[in-house]
């Protein structure tokens, strides 16, 4: 371990030679670049550093043990005492700080919503995943705009893309990616049956323009006129945008608002997050050993969590956690969740960073 420090250390070094550089200085992306490895580094040098000195004293106290004044041996035995217990603190500190760190954990987020089996129900109760969402962003004091929406026209959404901006907001919400499931009496079944339906909810963190570059080149850009629920024109210009990025198929359509300017930055912040989230993928899967073994994986495909109504009752199944708050908790009240998945996943990743 303390190989690996001495080593942050002198690229930390390096790092501030570099930020002192005229040239770097002059490309923004560059410095830009530098001064967030910099600026992540700081926390585990400044610890080190702290380390090495109270090292240091601990030696210098240990020749007073044997000093031939018994009160110089009383007071260095008790100073020795404590010093070491600052180090084993600041050991535990460490281990911590060198345990991999998500790079997307500072980062915003961009929240898609689909309705998946169920029809109108899942449509309805993607509505209500989205208010969920929402009404946590509130109580987090998080900005929450909406990027994207393709509503049912009766209060249900087939899709509905948003981006929620605040305080580590991705480090908070992405183990919310997965399948939602929801069991409850529909509005429309007369028999009182319980059925059963399914969202997807997928959380990618925002991407900035230094980390995705992408060539105007590689864009195809549609411009139409928005339409609502049943193909009803709502606009009389051609706001809507859909941009095809042609090097991977992706297409992102954003009509939600009346400048097309507006749409147009919108789908490409989508876009932009879509191919970060692929990119990553891509690194995760080319590193992990076992796929199943990662923590937080993301895997949209995986079922996560059920919203039981008649039971009053969310089950999330990756840590086996079961609330009968199901009303609370729909009105965003999801601290109790993401605070024990957080603590369950970290502790798997400090496992793994233990045995690795």
């Amino acid at each position: 371990m303390f190989d690996k420090l001495e080593s942050i250390e002198a690229r930390y070094l390096e790092l501030e030679n570099a930020l002192s550089d005229p040239a770097i200085i002059a490309n923004h992306r560059e410095y830009q670049r530098l001064a967030k490895e910099h600026a992540d580094l700081t926390p585990c040098v400044q610890a080190w550093r702290q380390h090495k000195k109270l090292s240091h004293r601990l030696e210098d106290n240990r020749e007073l043990l044997d000093d031939s004044d018994p009160e110089i041996r009383q007071l260095a035995r008790e100073d020795s005492n404590e010093l070491q217990r600052r180090l084993d603190e600041l050991e535990e500190e460490l281990k911590e700080l060198l345990t991999p760190k998500d790079p997307n954990d500072e980062k915003n987020v961009i929240l898609e919503i689909r309705a998946g089996t169920g029809g109108e129900e899942a449509a309805l109760f993607a509505a209500d995943l989205f208010r969920m969402y929402t009404r946590h962003a509130e109580l987090m004091n998080w900005k929450t705009d909406v990027l994207s929406s393709h509503d049912t026209g009766i209060g249900g959404f087939k899709e509905i893309i948003f981006s929620i901006s605040g305080h580590r907001a991705y480090s908070r919400l992405k183990y919310e990616s997965g399948v939602h499931r929801v069991q409850r009496v529909p509005t429309t079944e007369a028999q009182g049956r319980i059925h059963t339906s399914a969202v997807t909810v997928a959380v990618l963190p925002e991407a900035e323009e230094v980390e995705v570059d992408i060539e105007p080149s590689d864009l195809r850009i549609d411009v139409f006129r928005s339409s609502g629920p049943g193909g009803q024109s709502v606009n009389t210009t051609d706001s809507a945008v859909r941009i095809t990025h042609l090097p991977t198929g992706l297409v992102v359509t954003c009509q939600d608002e009346k400048s097309q300017h507006k749409n147009k930055a919108k789908a490409l912040k989508v876009l932009r997050a879509r191919l970060l989230d692929a990119m990553q993928q891509e690194q995760r899967e080319k590193t992990a050993e076992d796929r199943k073994s990662q923590v937080g994986s993301g895997d949209r495909s995986e079922r996560i969590r059920t919203y039981n109504f008649p039971q009053n009752r969310v089950t999330d199944h990756r840590i086996n956690l079961t609330l009968y708050k199901l009303e609370e908790i729909l009105q965003g009240d999801i601290n109790s969740i993401i605070d024990s998945l957080t603590t369950h996943f970290k502790a798997e990743s400090i496992m793994q960073s233990n045995h690795a």
